[in-house]
């Protein structure tokens, strides 16, 4: 990233002002987050580029992230995110994972070919509208099939009013459409599984090589994993993007509104079931069941609605199983602690 960049082409906004006092405006400096390494994170400040090693006593920082530094360019307080995107930590850990923050548009990239699925797109958009992030679905490799629009249509057929673009990423002409998102100070996010091409759409849209791209599978027209790290870059137009490392495991907590946003049409159909707790099975007057018999939503797209409703709540019991041990075990520390201060001295 150019050092002559000013905060407006960072992406800072009304609502990161509005957060600052006048004081502080005065003797501190606001910064944004464009690199994240293991132990410091790169930030970028009016018309400065620094390196800031990461310690324990600072809250955890994610490309995106605001702050205020001192004139040292020391850290002073992390700003209130306008959004931010998380999951459940992949395996077995009880705990969350920071993806990116303060995005604007988020480019949920899936290819066209053996690999597509409706079900992973579904669950990319209810994690980008939990978010409250604008979606936009893009479907790459679009040379490599006989007819697109059908994919096309398979993904509008989720919502009329989604934003849905076929592009071939080895050409930067056929990009043109999705540099409606690319303005100045719009910070857009690719998201996607792991060699659906994210690093070229990156590079083409950036007219540079700034992700190493892999040559794609023999066999199943996958590409290889290749990013890394999360970084941001500037368009030429003043806009930043963010490219994301694949995710082969993408687990939903705390997701609720997400999905409800995301399967609205369930939901809305949901309000004309005769019994208002219809778990849309086998109940009688069911408007959800009769939509299924009667063609207006499919089987399948009911079922990725119970499966990620599913999995978001034992996620999220999960969470709130451990706050509440962690909550009890602070208490009886604390506890612990005033009761050996009383009897001090005692025995």
């Amino acid at each position: 990233m150019s050092n002559s960049y000013s905060l407006a082409n960072l992406g800072w906004h009304p609502f990161f002002q509005q957060q600052l006092s006048l004081q502080e405006w005065e003797e501190n400096f606001p910064a944004r987050v464009i690199e994240q390494h293991k132990s410091m994170v790169t930030i970028a400040g009016d018309n400065s580029i620094h390196h800031l090693d990461l310690h324990h006593h600072m809250p955890e920082l994610v490309v995106g992230d605001w702050m205020l530094v001192d004139e040292n360019r020391a850290f002073v307080r992390l700003l209130e995110r306008k959004s931010c995107f998380r999951r459940k930590a992949p395996g077995s850990k009880v705990q969350y994972q920071l993806i990116s923050a303060n995005v604007d548009s988020a480019f949920i990239v899936c290819s066209m070919n053996e690999n597509f699925s409706l079900n992973r797109v579904e669950r990319y958009l209810a994690l980008v509208n939990e978010a409250g992030v604008e979606p936009v679905v893009v479907l790459s490799k679009s040379d490599l099939v006989e007819a697109p629009e059908e994919y096309i249509a398979k993904v509008q057929s989720l919502d009329p009013l989604l934003c849905v673009e076929g592009v071939n990423g080895l050409d930067s002409e056929n990009l043109d459409n999705l540099k409606l998102w690319t303005k100045t100070g719009n910070t857009v996010a690719v998201l996607g599984s792991s060699g659906v091409g994210k690093s070229t759409l990156v590079n083409a849209l950036l007219g540079l090589d700034v992700q190493d791209t892999g040559e794609v599978r023999a066999g199943d027209d996958k590409g290889r994993h290749t990013t890394t790290g999360r970084s941001l870059h500037v368009f030429p137009s003043g806009g930043l993007i963010l490219d994301t490392p694949g995710m082969r495991e993408l687990q939903l907590s705390d997701c609720k509104e997400g999905i409800s946003a995301t399967f609205k049409d369930i939901e809305q159909l949901s309000e004309h079931c005769r019994f208002a707790n219809c778990q849309h099975s086998s109940e009688p007057g069911c408007a959800v069941q009769d939509a299924v018999d009667d063609g207006r939503l499919e089987q399948r797209r009911l079922d990725s609605y119970f499966k990620l409703l599913r999995e978001q709540a034992n996620n999220s019991a999960s969470f709130a199983e451990k706050r509440a041990k962690y909550k009890a075990q602070s208490k009886f520390y604390k506890r612990t602690q005033h009761d050996a201060q009383r009897l001090k001295g005692r025995f």
